[in-house]
């Protein structure tokens, strides 16, 4: 078998593996949360501890690639993942859960940022381009394929599985690679940013608890002000130590340019808007529509399918013709306009009302994912590969951290608000156990609740709705803001079709 068709799929399979852990367990979560006894933002760190440790690392873990080498970080970071999968599926409680996805999330930014680094140094030109989208045809399928084999695995084998699957794909891609990576570095690459990765791990874990606390402890508590206010400290030291730096983790001179700062904010608004959702949807599937978890995992099949079949459709027949600021601004409207629209179609508490307008969203989520990493690499030297690599998994994965707990409070205020509009005379102590008993999935306890105060146990599941109409809502208006500033930054120049500023170059290994 050829040398880079192998080393692809050294480099593509660890991202597949992160996409289909991540939507593996999203389906999951109902059940974890009725076997561990959590409440609803124990459940969040469940998700926002894998991702606040990923955000965190995948951009320190550019720089580990660039100075200690891409294969011995890449073999590290699927071992560390391997490993923390073990320990997940054994958890006996939802704390030592949460710990072990930090660093089940910790191995994952080590792999992702050196396998996008050994991508980048292996591959030139339009060798390259075809290569990106392979990979992300890989991690489409990953989407894809995760909330279906979640709900088969949940509702067969039970939730462990969903870790316990990792173990024999880490094994044997751990000595794949070991086989055909070759060793690679950047030579200019001395030290490590330790400074850095403190500020940034302490402004994306600050927020992110100031975000998911909020719901709980009230936006005026002074743990939730005190976090808030740590966390904008945070980054802005991060800022000043990046800018003293002789050669920073993050370089922030490239976002001087406009096209790598429009490329990152459609990175950032794809992750916030459509990634999130792909983990709402299944609750919402499960427990506003009464659906089994192999059921609502099969359903979200064809509503990822997009980011699979997509990219590929792209590569093959559109971004030789168009420029990548299109290619991201169409991708930004075709998510927004899909979550406007099934935002409106939530209320009648049907799939398939939902289910075409996501499909809109879906395609273009597609054309997003195979094309954010690729145009914000554009405008970077060969020679940084590794920090690019780790600041575009860093905006992509803080974009869900970001996104999943902003969007996690806009839930669960709109589950509050649909509480208050089914009881107008309940509040207090009792409004906050009915909407936190929603909020995490316990629909029996939440109907228990509503019919002490007479009202039909069914509404519980109709909150949810309320609350998943909301999330769409939020999520749009951010899809779209985000293709405004995109058309306006990314230069249709620098962004210009590959075939017009180079002879293209036919490879038969991609093709």
């Amino acid at each position: 078998m050829d040398r880079r068709f192998l080393i692809l799929l050294c480099v593509s399979i660890p991202s597949f593996m992160i996409n289909l852990d991540a939507n593996i367990v999203s389906v999951s979560l109902p059940s974890i949360a009725q076997t561990l006894h959590a409440d609803f933002g124990s459940i969040e760190w469940v998700i926002s501890a894998y991702t606040l440790a990923f955000a965190s690392l995948v951009m320190p873990g550019g720089a580990l690639a660039d100075r200690f080498g891409r294969k011995r970080l890449l073999v590290t970071g699927l071992a560390v993942f391997t490993l923390a999968s073990l320990i997940c599926g054994a958890a006996s409680s939802v704390t030592v859960l949460n710990w072990a996805r930090a660093v089940q999330g910790t191995g994952a930014a080590l792999q992702l940022s050196a396998a996008l680094a050994i991508l980048s140094n292996e591959f030139q030109g339009e060798h390259r381009a075809k290569a990106f989208a392979f990979w992300g045809s890989i991690i489409g399928i990953g989407i894809m394929l995760g909330p279906v084999a979640g709900g088969v695995i949940t509702q067969i084998l039970g939730w462990q599985w969903a870790f316990y699957v990792n173990l024999p794909i880490g094994a044997a891609m751990i000595a794949l690679t070991v086989f055909t990576v070759t060793e690679s570095r950047d030579p200019k690459a001395n030290r490590i940013d330790v400074m850095g990765v403190v500020t940034l791990a302490a402004f994306l874990g600050l927020a992110t608890y100031a975000l998911i606390s909020g719901n709980h402890a009230g936006w005026s508590s002074q743990p939730v002000l005190t976090s808030a206010f740590c966390a904008a400290a945070a980054l802005i030291a991060f800022i000043v130590v990046e800018r003293i730096q002789e050669r920073p983790m993050m370089d922030f001179t490239y976002f001087i340019r406009p096209t790598y700062l429009g490329a990152n904010i459609a990175a950032v608004a794809y992750a916030a808007t459509f990634l999130t959702m792909l983990t709402y949807l299944p609750f919402f599937f499960q427990n506003g529509l009464a659906f089994g978890p192999m059921k609502a995992g099969a359903l979200m099949l064809p509503l990822a399918a997009g980011l699979f079949v997509v990219p590929r459709l792209v590569t093959a027949y559109v971004e030789h013709r168009v420029s990548g600021r299109l290619l991201l601004v169409v991708g930004l409207i075709l998510v927004g306009s899909g979550l406007l629209i099934a935002s409106t179609q939530v209320g009648a508490m049907s799939y398939s009302r939902i289910a075409i307008p996501m499909m809109l969203a879906s395609v273009g989520a597609g054309v997003l994912n195979g094309q954010v990493v690729k145009v914000g690499m554009t405008v970077i030297p060969a020679d940084r590969a590794g920090m690019a690599s780790g600041v575009s998994g860093t905006m992509r994965f803080s974009g869900i951290v970001i996104g999943f707990a902003a969007l996690g409070a806009v839930f669960f205020q709109g589950i509050t608000s649909g509480v208050s509009n089914a009881i107008p005379f309940v509040g207090g102590d009792l409004l906050r156990e009915i909407s936190r008993a929603i909020g995490s999935g316990d629909m029996t306890a939440a109907a228990t609740l509503l019919q002490q105060q007479g009202i039909d146990g069914s509404v519980a599941r109709e909150i949810v709705g309320a609350g998943l109409h909301e999330v769409m809502r939020y999520a749009s208006m951010t899809a779209f803001v985000a293709a405004i500033a995109s058309h306006w930054l990314i230069s249709p120049v620098e962004t210009a079709p590959l075939g017009t500023k180079e002879t293209k170059v036919t490879d038969p290994l991609i093709d």
